[in-house]
This record gives C-alpha cells, sequence and structure tokens, in this order.
C-alpha cells in the first residue's frame, strides 16, 4: 500500500463518517415532520420485523404531520402500535386506510435534551474521524519504518490528513450547528 493509497482510503472513510452522522442526525427529531423520522421503526409483517418502509408509504401531508398509507388493508393496527411503542413519543391516529403522525409540539426540556443528543453525536463523529487520522498516520509510519517512504513522505502526508481531518470536524460542527438551530427554531 502507498501513501497515495492510504491518503484515499482514509478521505474515503471520512466522508462515510460524515454521511453516517448527517443519516443519524435525520433519526433526531427537532419539532417539523420528517418521513426519516419514521426510518428506525419496524413492523411485523408475517413473522418478520421489515422497516416501516417496506409495508407502508411514508409521505408529509403538511409541515407537521406524517401520513402512512399501509399497501395492505391489516397492516394499519400493527403499523400503528409499532409507531406507538416506539421511542420517538409520537401517537399516530388513524383515518380509514390512512394513519396520521402529527408532531407533538417540542417543550423547552425537550429541545434541551436533543440538543444535547446532537452534540453527543457529533463528538462520537469527531472521535471517528481523529481514529481515522491516527490509523492513517500509523500506516504511513509503518510505510517509513520499512523504508518504502521517505521521512519528508511522511511530514507532508501527516500534514495533508490533517488538513483532511479539520475540513471533516469543521464540517461536522456546521451540522452539529444548523441541526442546534433547526431544534430550537420550531
Amino acid at each position: 500500500m502507498t501513501i497515495a493509497d492510504i491518503k484515499q482510503t482514509t478521505q474515503g472513510k471520512m466522508d462515510q463518517s460524515i454521511a453516517s452522522f448527517k443519516h443519524n442526525l435525520t433519526k433526531i427529531r427537532t419539532g417539523r415532520a420528517s418521513p426519516a423520522l419514521l426510518d428506525t421503526i419496524h413492523v411485523e409483517y408475517y413473522g418478520n420485523h421489515v422497516p416501516l418502509s417496506q409495508v407502508a408509504n411514508v409521505s408529509l401531508l403538511d409541515a407537521r404531520t406524517i401520513s402512512v398509507q399501509p399497501w395492505e388493508k391489516g397492516m394499519g393496527a400493527k403499523i400503528e402500535k409499532a409507531i406507538r411503542e416506539s421511542d420517538l413519543g409520537l401517537n399516530p391516529a388513524s383515518m380509514g386506510d390512512l394513519i396520521r403522525v402529527p408532531m407533538p409540539p417540542m417543550s423547552e426540556e425537550r429541545r434541551k435534551e436533543m440538543t444535547k443528543i446532537v452534540r453527543s453525536e457529533g463528538e462520537n463523529a469527531k472521535i471517528a474521524i481523529r481514529n481515522l487520522r491516527r490509523d492513517a498516520n500509523d500506516a504511513i509510519k509503518r510505510l517509513v519504518k520499512d523504508k518504502e517512504a521517505t521521512e519528508d513522505d511522511q511530514k507532508r502526508s501527516e500534514t495533508e490528513i490533517q488538513k483532511a481531518t479539520d475540513k471533516h470536524i469543521a464540517e461536522i460542527d456546521a451540522l452539529v450547528v444548523s441541526k442546534e438551530k433547526d431544534i430550537m427554531e420550531v
């Protein structure tokens, strides 16, 4: 493995960490409705637990209401139960075939709790990025030790990896600030 391979691999893994962090942020509830909020909910379907999106159409009715349209008639009650029992604090209401999931307004205490969760997720993402930096630097040191790269190459590469790390951490900070703003606005 060359230094270029190490840098490229590290960059890719850092980008994946950011993507994973963004995905985790979509699951954290703000006051607004988002179909992604129900992605974590699984429903029993013929003895198997499957994601809600595989048994129903999930969409927005308005800014504060998610609609869930089951594809089969008998699934309504199971979907409603799964949403109610999730840790999201939602109370779905059935209207014939359609299930409406209104987003309750968040209390100040709940907003602060959500902000802490967002910061914690951000810190975990930063730790993952720093671990990737450490692993890349260790791999480059091994190359120098095995005389496959020079110490100048090592210094240059560590500087470039640090710049990539700084860029990704700044992106995480920006995402955290943006999500906190969303939580506090609504």
